[in-house]
C-alpha cells in the first residue's frame, strides 16, 4: 500500500459522509470502453465519431445510425460490477458515504448494490417513447431493428443525455447539494473535462478532496492518486 492509499484509508475509516464522483474510469475495469480512448475501433465502423453519433442533433437526423451504433457500444449488459463499484456499495450499507454521481449510464453501481446513485447522464436501462410517454427496459432497444417503437407508434428513446441535451435539473440540485455536505469529495476515473457535470466540483467546501485517475489531472486536489481505482479501492 502507497503512503498516499494509505491516507486516503485513514481519512475514510474516520469519516461518515463521503460523497463520490466517477466517470468513464470507473467501469473501464469491468470492459466497459472509454470512447475518449484511442483504439480505433470506432473508426472502423463508423463514419463519424462517438460524440458527434451522441448528439441530440445526429440522433434527429440519422434515427437508424444512431441506434446502430448504440445498441453496439452503448449496451454493455454483460459486464459486472467491479471493486471499486462493490466498494463504493460496501460504504453506503455501512454509513460512510452518502451518494455516488456518476456520468456513467450503465447502471452497474445499482447493480453492485448502491442505492442513492444520481445518473446525470441517465441510464441505458431506462428508455421512453416520445409520444406517450410510456417507460421501457433496455429489452426494447436491445431486440429492435431500426428505430425501436412504442404500441402507440412513437420512437423510443434512452433515458440518456445526449451532446447537446441538459441535464436534469433535479439530479444537479441533489448531486449539488450532496458535494456541499461531505466531508470526503472521492473523483475517480474521470478527466473533469465533460460540462457541465465537472463544474459540480467548484461546490465542495471540505478540505478532502480526493482524485484517483490514472491519467489524471489533479490539480486544487488534496491527494492525488494514479493508480487504476479498482486497484486503489479494494485496498480501503
Amino acid at each position: 500500500m502507497t503512503e498516499s492509499v494509505r491516507k486516503l484509508k485513514e481519512w475514510v475509516d474516520h469519516s461518515e459522509n463521503i460523497v463520490f464522483f466517477g466517470g468513464a474510469g470507473v467501469s473501464t475495469e469491468s470492459g466497459i470502453p472509454d470512447f475518449r480512448s484511442t483504439d480505433g475501433l470506432y473508426h472502423q465502423q463508423y463514419d463519424y465519431p462517438p460524440e458527434t453519433i451522441l448528439s441530440h442533433s445526429f440522433y434527429e437526423a440519422n434515427p437508424e445510425e444512431f441506434f446502430r451504433f448504440y445498441r453496439s457500444k452503448m449496451l454493455c449488459l454483460d459486464a459486472q460490477p467491479n471493486a471499486a463499484h462493490r466498494k463504493l456499495a460496501e460504504w453506503e450499507a455501512a454509513g460512510k458515504l452518502k451518494a455516488v454521481i456518476t456520468q456513467n449510464i450503465d447502471g452497474l453501481h445499482q447493480k453492485a448494490g448502491s442505492r442513492n446513485v444520481l445518473e446525470l447522464h441517465g441510464s441505458v436501462l431506462r428508455n421512453y417513447c416520445t409520444r406517450c410517454g410510456a417507460f421501457y427496459g433496455v429489452e426494447a432497444v436491445q431486440n429492435s431493428a431500426g428505430v425501436p417503437r412504442c404500441r402507440c407508434g412513437g420512437a423510443i428513446k434512452p433515458d440518456v443525455v445526449l451532446y447537446e441535451e441538459g441535464l436534469d435539473q433535479d439530479v444537479i440540485a441533489r448531486s449539488v447539494s450532496a458535494i456541499r455536505q461531505a466531508d470526503i469529495l472521492i473523483i475517480g476515473g474521470t478527466s473533469l473535462t465533460v460540462y457541465p457535470a465537472a463544474g459540480l466540483i467548484q461546490y465542495y467546501r471540505g478540505g478532502r478532496l480526493v482524485v484517483i485517475n490514472k491519467t489524471a489531472l489533479g490539480a486544487g486536489a488534496d491527494l492525488t492518486i494514479t493508480e487504476p481505482i479498482g486497484q486503489v479501492m479494494v485496498q480501503l
